[in-house]
């Protein structure tokens, strides 16, 4: 089934894609809306129904409220028309919430790879600069030497 955040991002939903996001049946559907005013899907020129998101949100707290919390219709009817279809809502899926928690965990580790691999590259970066001035020192302290043993020859 469906969660609000799973709908599909369109205006409109014919009856039968309602049935299936929601797991519920067309004449179910049919009869809730004689049951729960707020349900009003336009018709179409060709006279099919179009249920708008909020219908289909409030179609999916309806289910919630009578097959989960098992309210009466009645009962369903005056919990929505107290609370709302944004607090009657199922709660989100344990395994979506996880799944999302990990894949931004995923992301938070990857900017921080990258910012522990940029320090070790500076690090690296100042050690070999480092190195390079002492190899150039020591190549010129060897030419020095060789300079002065070039020198000595000559004399000697």
């Amino acid at each position: 089934m469906a969660q609000r955040a799973d709908l599909p991002d369109k205006l409109y939903f014919r009856i039968g894609e309602v049935a299936k996001l929601t797991c519920i049946k067309q004449h179910v559907l049919r009869y809730w809306e004689s049951e729960f005013s707020f349900i009003r899907p336009q018709k179409s020129k060709t006279n099919q129904r179009l249920y708008r998101r909020k219908d289909v949100e409030a179609i999916l707290a309806i289910k919630h409220l009578l097959y989960d919390r098992k309210f009466t219709i009645e009962g369903a009817r005056r919990h929505l028309k107290e609370e709302g279809v944004g607090e009657s809502l199922p709660p989100p899926d344990p395994d979506v919430v996880a799944a999302a928690a990990r894949e931004e965990a995923i992301e938070h580790m990857g900017e921080e790879v990258v910012k522990a691999r940029g320090k070790v590259i500076d690090l690296y970066e100042e050690k070999l600069l480092g190195l390079r001035g002492e190899l150039t020192r020591f190549v010129a302290d060897l030419d020095e030497l060789e300079d002065a043993e070039d020198a000595q020859e000559k004399e000697g």
